[in-house]
């Protein structure tokens, strides 16, 4: 099946959608982006994502050069020219065509493609995730942008110890993963969540809803000692929904296996999502 793609404001076949060697986003890794899913043809909290994206793009002083409805617009017709009921739709806006590799012009280029994906919550309540912490702090977190080098400068490092993330710290204060949101559960069942120097996801902001119907819900700093007395964690993103944390740094957490707090926020944002409530 061949997928289309747009470059700006042309319909393309995904194989053929490029950009010039001289884009910001290829010479200095300049470039915001976004990801949503959509659920038998429709988007998952689409106008939150939106939203998000022209916020990316003000902080790094990009021109969308559309409205929030415009690109709506032009992701209905990528969606009815693929025709993928449940798939990943991906905005990237790039620093655009520099002459000298620097200097950031004055017209960014568009991307917008689609691929295949499955909101599977089978997966979510059998996967667990082992995280080791590591002291660094993203450059202006709040903006989701295409800089992912210290996530994958540590593969390696995150093979050699045998686990699956890594959750950042920055002077004894918990952050977050490097794509996705970090939670802990405590004692008297408060759901925490770090609230600074992070990128404030569109899943964090749906399990706050969420939680805060049946819990104490903290949006503070959170130490890294504290994870020593976590009764569960647990991280959330647009792709992993909301996976389980079972070990940090080698140290169990809670029974080792997904606790009843995420257990619940899991199935309920699943409803959510699954019955079309966005």
């Amino acid at each position: 099946m061949e997928l289309f793609a747009f470059v700006n404001d042309d319909l393309v076949p995904a194989g053929q959608a490029s950009l010039l060697v001289s884009d910001l986003s290829i010479q200095r890794g300049y470039a915001i982006f976004d990801f949503f899913k959509t659920l038998n043809h429709k988007p998952v909290f689409l106008d939150a994502h939106l939203e998000r994206f022209f916020h990316s793009a003000s902080r790094l002083r990009l021109e969308v050069g559309k409205s929030q409805d415009e690109l709506g617009e032009m992701i209905g017709v990528l969606q009815r020219k693929n025709g993928i009921p449940d798939s990943g739709i991906r905005l990237e806006l790039t620093g655009g065509y520099s002459e000298d590799g620097y200097t950031p012009p004055t017209r960014p280029n568009l991307v917008i493609t689609q691929k295949l994906v499955k909101l599977e919550i089978a997966e979510t309540l059998t996967r667990s995730l082992r995280l080791m912490t590591y002291e660094h702090q993203r450059q202006l977190p709040d903006v989701k942008t295409i800089d992912y080098l210290m996530a994958i400068w540590l593969f390696p490092l995150l093979r050699e110890k045998g686990v699956d993330d890594v959750l950042y710290y920055w002077n004894g204060i918990i952050t977050e993963c490097p794509r996705s949101n970090f939670f802990i559960v405590t004692a008297d069942d408060a759901v925490v969540t770090p609230a600074r120097h992070i990128l404030k996801g569109i899943t964090r902001m749906k399990i706050l809803e969420i939680a805060k119907t049946q819990f104490r819900v903290e949006e503070r700093d959170v130490t890294v000692e504290e994870l020593r007395t976590a009764k569960e964690a647990f991280v959330t993103s647009t792709t992993r929904n909301l996976l389980p944390v079972t070990q940090i740094d080698g140290v169990p957490i809670g029974t080792g296996e997904m606790g009843p707090v995420a257990r619940w926020l899991n199935w309920e944002m699943y409803a959510v999502v699954s019955n079309g409530l966005l």
